[in-house]
């Protein structure tokens, strides 16, 4: 319908034109009148057949183009052709809606290649640390040629420690790597998360006195709260929060444990009063290999990568995992994990009096 509305506005003017230019020379309405008729519908027609032919087709058989394109083959084949009554005016908004997507695209794809330059400039510098490490012993030893023992078992420790925290980051590339790509299941079952708390705590209890941090679980939290998850990995989530607070922790510090009964979920939260974050950090935390404090973790040790098998764990049980931090007095980690729809049933035990 605008084609033709657009074809007769340009006979019209076409008309008025010739029509002017008749009654100059000739000064006959009769023959203006003659002319203005003859002459719109001439070209009418003539203007019609040459839109429709040589530019209206092709903008249709772009239009269609595109849009088959973006539809895709099956989702074309499903919704039948689509023909449009004003493929102008559509050509227009697909173009612009495929170069939104496009632009979004290549964004994207930006992204990803920044994120694959830093992954990979990461854990070459990641895996060179200790290599070099165990070759420099090594060729200490070798140079030595054992004749000082005691320096000889001291290298070969230190090389030892080295090849573990080799060990430790293939592990957890590995495992994270099976968590993005969907290899490593998540085995649901139901479990009292007040219990798997203090079974971790009782685990790390060790390791807290070694840095001086206590480790607080408040009675309150008592009472059983059933959750459903899996109970191996949620345990791997909290003992690497809780590492993380005891690394980054103060001496004679603590790192809690508090549960919150949602709706449906509850949310556990790992607080400590430990150097905390700057807020700049807080979005990137959860990236692989990022480090707030390059010299300290280095000292520290672990993989880099703890906090990111956190975040893909948590994910995985399409639950989520957030960080508060303040600088100098402390950070609180917090995921939430899914009620179990079925309370526990736990028996009653008697109670037997002197």
């Amino acid at each position: 319908m605008k084609l033709r509305v657009l074809v007769l506005i340009n006979a019209a003017a076409v008309a008025v034109t010739l029509s002017a230019v008749n009654y100059y020379f000739r000064h006959s309405w009769y023959d203006v009148m003659i002319t203005f008729l003859a002459t719109i519908i001439t070209s009418f027609f003539v203007f019609y057949y040459l839109i429709e032919k040589y530019i209206y087709s092709k903008i249709k058989l772009i239009y269609k183009l595109i849009h088959n394109l973006k539809l895709g083959r099956d989702l074309r084949d499903a919704l039948g052709e689509h023909v449009s009554a004003d493929p102008i005016n559509d050509v227009e908004q697909e173009v612009k809606e495929w170069a939104r997507q496009k632009k979004t695209e290549i964004d994207e794809l930006r992204t990803q290649e920044k994120f694959r330059r830093d992954f990979l400039s990461n854990i070459s510098h990641e895996f060179k640390t200790p290599l070099f490490a165990i070759q420099g012993y090594i060729e200490a030893i070798q140079d030595d040629e054992f004749d000082d023992l005691d320096m000889a078992r001291d290298f070969l420790t230190k090389a030892s420690r080295n090849v573990d925290r080799l060990s430790y980051l293939i592990k957890d590339l590995d495992e994270i790597s099976k968590l993005e790509t969907g290899e490593m299941a998540i085995n649901y079952s139901k479990f009292k998360i007040n219990d798997l708390i203090k079974e971790v705590f009782e685990s790390m209890e060790m390791k807290a006195k070694q840095h001086n941090i206590k480790l607080i679980f408040k009675q309150k939290y008592d009472e059983p709260i059933a959750v459903n998850a899996d109970r191996e990995k949620i345990i791997q989530v909290l003992v690497n929060l809780i590492d993380n607070s005891l690394k980054y922790g103060k001496e004679g510090g603590s790192t809690s444990i508090s549960l919150f009964e949602l709706h449906d979920q509850v949310l556990v939260e790992v607080t400590d009063d430990g150097i905390g974050i700057e807020e700049k950090y807080l979005p990137r935390l959860f990236e692989r290999f990022f480090r707030t404090d390059t010299s300290r973790s280095r000292q520290i040790g672990g993989s880099g990568l703890g906090l990111a098998i956190v975040k893909h764990i948590i994910e995985a049980h399409q639950q989520t995992i957030n960080v508060r931090s303040t600088e100098s007095l402390g950070s609180t980690f917090g995921f939430t994990l899914q009620k179990s729809k079925q309370s526990l049933q736990f028996p009653n035990i008697p109670v037997l009096k002197n």
